[in-house]
C-alpha cells in the first residue's frame, strides 16, 4: 500500500479540482515539484517535510527542474527558513544535479 498524504493548496487550486476534490501525493524520499503553483509551493513543501520526517526519513531529493531557476531559488529560500532541514544541496549528477535539491532532515526530537 502507497502511504499518501493531502498537502494543503490554496483555493483556486482546490477549486480547481473536480468536485472540489483532494489532490493526494505518495510519500516516497523523492517529491516532484513541477505540477504545484508558486504560491502554493510554501505549504506544500511545509506539508511534505512534515510527512517525511514522521515516517523517519533523514534525506529526501525535491525535483525542481532546471529551467529559469525561479522555483530553485524559491525552494532554497523556504528550505533555509525551516527548523526542520538540517542542510541542502545540489543533487549529484545522476539524481538531477541543479535540477533537484538534497535536503537533509533533522530527525524528531522527544518521540518515544
Amino acid at each position: 500500500m502507497t502511504r499518501t498524504f493531502v498537502p494543503k493548496l490554496s483555493a483556486a487550486v482546490r477549486g480547481a479540482n473536480a468536485g472540489g476534490r483532494k489532490t493526494r501525493v505518495p510519500i516516497t524520499d523523492s517529491f516532484d515539484l513541477h505540477s504545484f503553483r508558486p504560491e502554493d509551493l510554501a505549504p506544500v513543501l511545509a506539508d511534505y517535510l512534515d510527512e517525511a520526517r514522521a515516517r523517519g526519513f533523514r534525506e529526501v531529493r525535491l525535483i525542481h527542474g532546471k529551467g529559469t531557476g525561479a522555483r530553485r531559488a524559491q525552494v532554497r529560500r523556504l528550505l533555509g527558513e525551516d527548523a526542520r532541514v538540517a542542510d541542502f544541496f545540489d543533487a549529484p549528477p545522476e539524481r538531477g544535479g541543479t535540477g533537484a535539491t538534497i535536503v537533509l532532515i533533522k530527525p524528531r526530537t522527544g518521540v518515544s
